[in-house]
């Protein structure tokens, strides 16, 4: 028969048993973080990567530029949605925009969203 202490620990991430603080730890570590204004805009940029449509524009951009129809196409959505989900990844810095001719080429922003995305995507495959 299964304790139902030992179901609850399953269920919950696993503590120490004991109450020692690691004084030396804490504080090398209270040392090195950034202030708490770079940690919200950090869980906001995290935000904004938490939504699969946003992350299929990311994915293709990062195969090569495309324009608001293109990805529309791809996607399954319409320009209107793309949009959308564009100005946002515009707003976070995520993706630019240059405009060729008549048309408007939406690419990466720069080579560290490229590794957002490409480092997220094996850290999955891992698994």
């Amino acid at each position: 028969m299964t304790d139902t202490k030992d179901i609850k620990r399953e269920e919950i991430a696993p503590v120490c048993e004991c109450q020692a603080i690691h004084t030396e730890a804490v504080e090398e570590v209270r040392g090195k973080m950034p202030p708490e204004d770079e940690l919200y805009d950090l869980a906001d940029f995290f935000k904004v990567l938490g939504d699969s449509t946003r992350i299929r524009i990311l994915w293709a951009l990062d195969e090569r530029d495309l324009c608001v129809c293109d990805l529309a196409a791809l996607l399954g959505m319409t320009n209107s949605a793309i949009s959308h989900q564009l100005k946002s990844l515009r707003q976070a810095r995520l993706v630019k925009y240059r405009r060729m001719g008549k048309s408007v080429l939406y690419s990466l922003d720069d080579d560290h969203v490229r590794d957002v995305v490409e480092k997220g995507l094996a850290h999955i495959k891992e698994g």
